[in-house]
């Protein structure tokens, strides 16, 4: 169930995680994390992610009152307020005018992830991705594509994220992410668990994508865009596979690579 409180006062306890937006460090040490926008709170609220409070403007309360009664908590806080009050609270601009608190889930283990019901298995881990749209882009390509699971390497940002969570449309509550300490040492482990590990990796005359195998149980490991995948985690890797490119163009956008990547998974999986 949930009750409706209408914001009179900014300095409130309960309204402090909107009033910090981007101090994401200090909503992740709360196991907290913030949903913006109307799709992904749509999503957010389909899913089995617990929710703490929504704050919206008054005129959309009605478009979520139905789907909030239905929720399994026990009691959801609903603050309401108008428009100029939630830029004053957040600091800017909230243009759909609907936020929301929901918990972050339990961290997920290497030996979770290898018992998940989906064979072949598709795996894509990321080494060094700090821009978090790139992140939230590329999560929502792995749900498109039918991703096992996503591993996330120390170097990378947070997943949970606003603009991750925003960018990933959503995608997020679907997709089972596990966060390593130690990416090396969990591509060693798959390897060890038969799953084949493939680079994403520019630079290499070796082989391309259309050369390479996909169809057993694969992880496909994608780095940043300004210094690619991490020497360490290239040597731990099976193999380096180059998307061709014409006109000399050095790379992709991470989350464009990857689709281009997951559609030949999926192309040679017959399940285009």
């Amino acid at each position: 169930m949930f009750h409706v409180e209408a914001i009179t006062a900014l300095d409130r306890p309960e309204l402090a995680p909107y009033r910090t937006l981007k101090r994401s460090a200090a909503h992740a040490k709360l196991g907290l994390f913030v949903v913006e926008g109307d799709k992904v709170l749509d999503r957010l609220l389909e899913s089995d992610f617990a929710m703490v409070s929504v704050l919206v403007i008054a005129e959309r309360l009605a478009e979520y009152e139905a789907r909030l009664r239905a929720r399994p908590e026990k009691d959801i806080t609903v603050f309401v307020c108008a428009k100029p009050v939630l830029a004053e609270l957040a600091g800017f601009e909230i243009y759909q005018g609907v936020l929301a608190i929901a918990k972050t889930p339990p961290p997920l283990t290497l030996e979770n992830i290898l018992a998940l019901d989906s064979r072949p298995r598709l795996f894509v881990a990321m080494d060094g991705l700090s821009n978090a749209e790139n992140v939230g882009t590329l999560m929502r390509n792995c749900v498109a594509f039918g991703v096992t699971a996503l591993i996330s390497g120390e170097t990378c940002c947070n997943p949970f994220l606003r603009r991750t969570v925003r960018n990933s449309m959503g995608a997020i509550f679907k997709l089972p992410v596990l966060e390593t300490v130690n990416l090396v040492e969990t591509i060693r482990k798959l390897r060890g668990h038969g799953v084949r590990c493939i680079a994403a990796h520019p630079h290499t005359d070796k082989k391309v994508l259309s050369q390479a195998d996909f169809t057993g149980d694969c992880c496909v490991v994608f780095g940043s865009e300004g210094h690619g995948i991490s020497p360490a985690v290239l040597a731990a890797c099976d193999e380096a596979v180059a998307l061709p490119m014409a006109n000399d163009v050095d790379s992709l956008n991470v989350s464009m690579a990857a689709a281009v990547f997951l559609y030949e998974v999926n192309r040679q999986r017959g399940k285009t």
